[in-house]
């Protein structure tokens, strides 16, 4: 089963783009969905997060993540309308100014958790993490624990998932509706799942040494990352949104 992080192959400019002004085009469009306050602002980001996705052929995870958020967000949503009442009473606890910051929060959440996520499934984890050791100067070792992260979340995925198909055959319900008695049914996954993930991390980090770990820097990658003149300007066209948003 894939994850929404999993590298899609495309050709579009950002697949082709440096994977640092990637990071650093995520990370802005996150300040600009932080930075913006009216319903409107914060929707107006949004949407130009999905648009790139969709740009940069990948819009089916794009959507999936909105998708994933909204729930999330609904929930938000919700709560807020119900904690924090203001203006014109709609229905009991329901106002008109406690649904606009439920709505605000469900759409701030989800533009604050698409892009990096979005952006991650369009880079290679090891392209990140030499772009990483050559153009910003982290230490390998740092570099390579933020790669194994990234790797390790789908790998911890399709492991859950392996798990539960195999408890499936021997008649275990997590296709049950009922919220409660799934999560009481998933819980005794995490012994099993934890064992088999301390097992990977000390295979890598032993097959990591074998291969010279402490000995890698810069220059260890087959690969050159300088930034080209269109990593600059996806860099810039990211802080003309932050502008727009901050002045209007």
């Amino acid at each position: 089963m894939g994850s929404v992080i999993d590298y899609t192959e495309g050709t579009s400019f950002l697949h082709k783009a440096n994977p640092v002004a990637k990071l650093i085009f995520a990370l802005e469009l996150f300040i600009a969905a932080f930075a913006a306050h009216g319903i409107f602002e914060v929707l107006a980001v949004l949407v130009l997060t999905i648009l790139v996705g969709v740009v940069s052929q990948n819009a089916q995870k794009t959507f999936k993540l909105v998708f994933g958020f909204s729930v999330l967000g609904l929930i938000l949503c919700i709560v807020q309308t119900l904690v924090a009442p203001a203006g014109q009473q709609l229905f009991l606890f329901i106002t008109v100014g406690g649904l606009e910051r439920g709505f605000n929060v469900a759409l701030k959440t989800i533009a604050l958790a698409l892009p990096l996520l979005s952006m991650l499934s369009l880079m290679r984890v090891e392209d990140l993490m030499n772009a990483l050791v050559e153009v910003v100067h982290v230490p390998y070792p740092y570099a390579f624990t933020i790669a194994t992260v990234l790797r390790f979340v789908p790998v911890f995925a399709s492991e859950m998932n392996h798990i539960m198909e195999a408890q499936m055959a021997r008649g275990v319900e997590f296709d049950t509706k009922n919220p409660l008695k799934k999560l009481q049914l998933t819980m005794p996954l995490i012994v099993p799942l934890l064992v088999s993930s301390v097992k990977k991390a000390d295979a890598s980090a032993l097959a990591a040494e074998q291969r010279g770990f402490y000995l890698r820097n810069a220059s260890s990658a087959f690969k050159r990352y300088s930034l080209a003149p269109a990593d600059f300007a996806l860099m810039a066209f990211g802080v003309a949104i932050i502008v727009v948003i901050l002045v209007f």
